[in-house]
């Protein structure tokens, strides 16, 4: 199977990559090739996507059974994709997001045809555009795309909602004993996945043909509260947490930029309905709970000094939040 994946170097597409690869998928990256060389096994296209005749030369005389587009974004880009793959392509899979779910929910249990609507978070708005265009596509056109929504999925970062899970910055807070924010009063429900146990289910959607017109999402069925996704980060790192809670309404009128993401995501509970990805991919189940995956994240940023930045932006917005809400920095 001739599988491409435009982007393939992110957190989650870099699992997915290695899996592909095991599995003997004939795997092709288009990217700028910016980053680190492939992994053994993949060939790379070298060429902007976002400059159509740069990718269209790269792409000339292939065609793929799959193609996967990690970095579509907006209905422009979709229209991009549609351009260069319609007929060229067995499989269109774009990565929308979960966040793309109604807010807030109607139903507690989210299954793939809960409707789409968020009016909080310009980001899952384009997200729902991008897919209605795509199905579309499909209606008056035959256009092969499945759809996959991802909730929030780990690997070489922390699942937090704030504190730069990408850097070092929280554990750097945790070890100066500084405060910690958390949203709301820490209780609603959220579910993090790792992103090996997300590309095994992914995986098996490649070459699916049953599976083209569907929506999916694909998440572990762990189930924690807020707080205890933090006291399992304190706990794995070794240090006592100083918590405070702060209300996602307060957070988002201090730090805007900060309160799309939990206003239109991650202050209402989420619980997913996962029968429909295990019917398709028989077999496919979440076995990283959460402790184990942030001892994985900590020890892969241990790994390297290097990984190990603080970011003065993100304590610097931490800090202005905290001291409108009349809590001491330090």
């Amino acid at each position: 199977m001739k599988v491409l994946f435009i982007g393939g170097t992110g957190v989650i597409s870099t699992a997915v990559t290695a899996l592909a690869v095991e599995r003997g998928i004939d795997l092709y990256h288009l990217n700028r090739g910016q980053h680190s060389p492939a992994p053994s096994g993949v060939h790379t296209l070298v060429a902007d996507v976002h400059q159509p005749g740069a990718a269209e030369q790269a792409l000339a005389g292939h065609r793929f059974d799959v193609v996967v587009d990690w970095i579509a974004y907006t209905p422009e880009d979709i229209e991009r994709d549609l351009a260069l793959f319609s007929g060229r392509c067995g499989q269109f899979i774009f990565i929308s997001s979960a966040s793309a779910y109604q807010k807030p929910l109607s139903h507690p249990i989210i299954t793939e045809s809960t409707p789409l609507h968020n009016p909080y978070w310009l980001y899952s708005r384009n997200k729902i555009a991008c897919e209605n265009r795509l199905l579309k596509a499909y209606n008056d056109d035959a256009f092969p795309v499945t759809i996959v929504r991802p909730s929030y999925t780990y690997d070489r970062n922390f699942p937090i909602a704030l504190g730069g899970g990408s850097t070092f910055t929280l554990i750097d807070r945790l070890k100066a004993g500084k405060p910690i924010i958390i949203h709301g009063d820490g209780a609603s429900l959220w579910v993090n996945t790792h992103s090996e146990d997300f590309a095994r289910g992914f995986v098996g959607l490649l070459g699916h043909t049953q599976a083209i017109g569907h929506a999916f999402h694909i998440t572990s069925d762990e189930v924690l509260t807020w707080n205890q996704i933090y006291a399992t980060l304190a706990d794995v790192v070794g240090l006592p947490a100083n918590v405070v809670h702060i209300a996602s309404d307060f957070i988002a009128q201090v730090a805007p930029n900060e309160g799309d993401g939990l206003l239109g995501d991650k202050a209402h509970s989420v619980i997913f309905d996962n029968s429909k990805i295990k019917t398709f991919v028989p077999g496919f189940q979440c076995v990283i709970p959460l402790r184990e995956g942030m001892r994985r994240t900590l020890a892969w940023f241990h790994a390297d000094p290097a990984r190990q930045r603080v970011d003065p932006a993100i304590n610097a917005t931490l800090d202005r939040i905290l001291t409108a809400y009349g809590t001491k920095t330090a």
